[in-house]
Formats: C-alpha cells, structure tokens, sequence
C-alpha cells in the first residue's frame, strides 16, 4: 500500500521548517563558531564572531531573524515512488504555499526579497515565493525535503569554471576564494561541485552545504577517498589566506569545505563554489502519512554565553554633529558607537537618487554631512522599532559612490564587507569615509536603533530611505579618508603571519 500524504501536512512542514531556520542556527554550526571564536587572535575578527554568536542566541530566545536578508529558499525533494499525495495542486505549489506561509507569519515576519521579471522591472512578489525547487524520484514510502534559506550576499559570490582535465582544483579554488572578498560574510561553508555538466557542478556544490559540519572528526580519522583529501587540503589552505571572519584577517575563513564530485565527460573538468555564509540556515524533514514534521527546538545551552562589550579605543560619534573635518582622524579597524540620525539606502534607493541628480531634480532628502546605511531591514512585529537590520554588500553601490559623494555632500557611508577600487578611490577623494557593521548580526544591531521613519521613496519597500535614530550602534572603520583599507590591510598581516608559522591554525 502507498503512503498517503495530505496536501496541508507538506504545507504546514514546510512553513514550520522555514520559520525555524530563519532564527535557530544549526548547533553543529554555532560550535565551530565558537571554536574558532575561541582560537581566533585578531582582537577584530574575534570580536566580529562574537556579535555573530551574541546575535545567534538573541535570534534563538526572541525568534526573530539571523539575518535581514531572509534568503531565497531552495528545496531539495526525495520523492518515494510508493508515495500517492492526497492534494489539489501541484506539489510545486504546496511548497510554495509553505513558503508563503512562512514569511508573512504574523509574530515573524520575514523580508520578501524575491523579484519577478529579473532583467525588467524587477517586481518583488511580496511573499518571497517562489522557491527553487530540485526532484529526486527515489524507491521507498517517504517524502523527504531539505529547505534552506540562502541570502543573496553569499549567493552573490558563487564562482563556476570548466577546467581543463589536467588543472588543479585546488589552485582554482584558491585563486577564486580571494576574489570573493568578505560579501559572502566569513566565516563560513565552502560547497565544492566537481563533475558532471556545468549546471550539475552547480547542483552538486549547493547540496553539499546542507551536510553537517565535521571536518575536525576527518582531520582525525583521515581521508578515504579523493573528495575527502580535497576538503582537508582546501581547509587548511584556505585558511592560509588569512582573510578571517567579515574578512578583517585572521586565523578562520572557513569552518568547513565540503566537496561532492560526479562522473564527467573526458573532455570536461566542471568545477563550482558556493559559500554559505555566518546565517547558515538549513532543514529537513521526513513525511511518511502520519500527519506534518514540526522541527524540534534546540537546547540554549549549546550557545556560548558571551557578551558584548566596547573596548578601550572606542570612538563615540554624534551624528547630529559629525563634520567632515571631525572624521579625519580615524583610522581603519577602529571601533565607532554611532549615536543621532542615520539614513538608509541601497541598490534601488541609490539608483534613483543618481537618475534625480543626472536630471537636475532635487533630492527628497539632504545628505550633506550626514552617513547613509546600506540595509534593507526586515519589518518590525509586536512593540519593535524595526526588525533586524543588519548590513548588505556595500561593493554593490560602489559604481553610485563617486557620483553620491560629490553631489549631495554626503560624508560616510556602512555596509557589509570590502569597498572596491572605484568607490576607495572616491572615497579618498572626497575625504569621506566608510564604516563596517558586521554581517551575521542583524538583530543585534536592531537593538541599536531606537526609532524609524520613511523619508523618500516608500514605494520602494524594504530600500526605501528611512532614518534611523541609533544609540551606540557597534561599526568599525573599513575605510578612512585617506583611502586606507583594513579588508586590504588585515588579510596581508594574517596570511604573513600564518605563512612564517607564528600563528598555528590548526
């Protein structure tokens, strides 16, 4: 007899599984954190994992999202062929409904971030459906689904080639990790997809990140086989680099590397990255007739209690008060508690801001003198100012910054990770600077905003401009006036220092 499956049951599983992931890490992936936390011996790399392991345990305890950038989801399906579903749509559709569910749940609202008509008019579908969706028709009376929910940042940073046969996987994996820089917010996952076409590469790499975290439990027991080498070659070697966590330099850039490899053409050698980043979000569930799969909450006492404390350089910045005469003297890797008003915009509040100022129209909002924040947050529930709302990749604005900077006046910009060469060089410039706020810490930093408002552009949604009034907001400064930068400057030291043999990364 097949096993019969209702409709609701694989909606309401799926809705439960993505609510659980978006504030519960899995436990395997707080303990590696916190074991690198632990080694780590760049006081800025070790305090970025910190407000990545603080944040974790507010999420877990106030279930409120890692991370604002609630992912797209993607789905992977087992689907018994002794299994009959008892429904009226498509099973596409069922999950989706899921998915539906989940982010417009009322007591955890989650940020849709999913447009249609990518190329044109970009429109958000508003309940961040639909997922992508990958079938596996397997013998059995089961259906099971592994959901994950992948922010767009690290995403943004997978990297895909087909090598010749006799190139070496590991030197292309090591020339492309510093490429990525630190939008993909280290420390994370590395999925490695070997073989097959270039689309399985890509398949292979992004399944291999919902493996459990254990490549302390191989460097002990040892390599069997050629996929188990490269992972711990590639772990200790990517490590090497000495990028760090937010990419500040430092000792854990990885805290796992997962390979998975698949038979190719003799003429083909397809390889693929994808990183999972610091809001590493996956689960699974199996169906088998008897009702919906609820996830099982974890034990807080997993988490690491650690608090967040200022140190002795700290900087306390007025942003009612800021000049940019004032701002000259700081210096890349110190820490800054931002205090007063602070605008928000992004890629699309940014682009139509430049459109304005190409056509000579005045802007909506005056930034002479003051700091804009690239986030896009997720909307606030119960008695919250704003729900979590941490930093987005700031190299995405790079191509507005010149232009932003010289027109309006504005002094300084925070974001996520590394500036690139056009917005350093306008930067330096303009004697602005840019400040970094660490990614993976998003309700953390909501904490620090203490009331909210549209200014410009509310039909923009989650990127319009709002201002923020903030108290003591943790930043760092990535990039001081005169052009120095610390995501340029740290990973040297780290890699110098891992190289001469000072710094054991084992």
């Amino acid at each position: 007899m097949p096993s019969v499956i209702k409709q609701n049951d694989i909606i309401a599983s799926v809705a439960d599984a993505l609510q659980f992931i978006s504030y519960y890490h899995p436990v395997d992936f707080i303990k590696a954190v916190n074991e690198a936390y632990e080694r780590e011996e760049n006081p800025a790399a070790k305090d970025a994992m910190a407000q990545i392991l603080i944040n974790s345990r507010m999420c877990a305890e106030g279930k409120r999202p890692i991370c604002q950038d609630t992912g797209i989801v993607t789905a992977f399906v087992k689907l018994g062929m002794n299994v009959q579903i008892d429904g009226d749509i498509a099973l596409d559709d069922m999950i989706n409904e899921g998915v539906r569910r989940a982010y417009t749940h009322p007591d955890n609202v989650l940020r849709a971030s999913i447009l249609s008509d990518p190329d044109g008019g970009r429109k958000n579908t508003g309940d961040n459906t639909p997922a992508v969706i990958h079938y596996n028709v397997v013998p059995g009376d089961k259906l099971e689904i592994h959901v994950a929910a992948k922010g767009g940042g690290s995403e943004a940073k997978s990297k895909f080639a087909m090598l010749n046969p006799s190139d070496s996987v590991v030197d292309w994996v090591l020339k492309m990790v510093p490429t990525m820089g630190a939008g993909w917010c280290p420390p994370g996952i590395l999925g490695i997809g070997i073989g097959g076409t270039a689309e399985k590469a890509m398949l292979l790499a992004k399944e291999a990140l919902l493996d459990p975290i254990n490549i302390q439990d191989l460097k002990a027991t040892g390599a069997t086989n050629r996929a188990e080498e490269l992972r711990l070659e590639l772990f200790e070697k990517v490590n090497a680099l000495g990028i760090g966590a937010q990419g500040l330099g430092g000792l854990t850039t990885v805290l796992d590397v997962k390979v998975a490899d698949y038979p190719t053409h003799a003429a083909n050698k397809a390889v693929a990255i994808i990183p999972n980043c610091a809001a590493t979000r996956h689960a699974h569930f199996t169906l088998d007739g008897s009702g919906p799969a609820f996830q099982s909450p974890p034990n807080l006492d997993d988490w690491p209690k650690l608090t967040w404390e200022a140190g002795d350089n700290v900087r306390r910045v007025n942003l009612d008060k800021v000049t940019p005469e004032s701002i000259k003297d700081w210096k890349p890797g110190d820490t800054v508690l931002l205090s007063g008003k602070l605008l928000t915009g992004r890629d699309a509040a940014h682009k139509r801001l430049i459109d304005m100022i190409e056509k000579g129209e005045e802007l909506p909002v005056d930034l002479r003198n003051r700091f804009i924040y690239y986030v896009g947050p997720v909307d606030p529930v119960r008695d919250e100012v704003v729900g979590p709302a941490g930093p987005t990749t700031a190299t995405r604005m790079d191509k507005f910054t010149r232009a932003v900077l010289e027109k309006t006046g504005l002094i300084g910009m925070i974001g996520k990770a590394e500036r690139g060469p056009l917005a350093i060089d306008a930067i330096r410039d303009n004697q602005a600077v840019y400040l970094m706020a660490v990614g993976g810490a998003a309700y953390l930093v909501s904490k620090a905003i203490v009331a909210s408002k549209v200014v410009a552009f509310a039909d923009l949604g989650m990127e319009a401009i709002y201002e923020f009034e903030v108290k003591d907001m943790p930043v760092a400064v990535a990039v001081d006036v005169n052009g120095e930068s610390v995501h340029q400057t740290g990973p040297k030291i780290w890699q110098q220092k891992i190289e001469e043999r000072v710094i054991n990364i084992s």
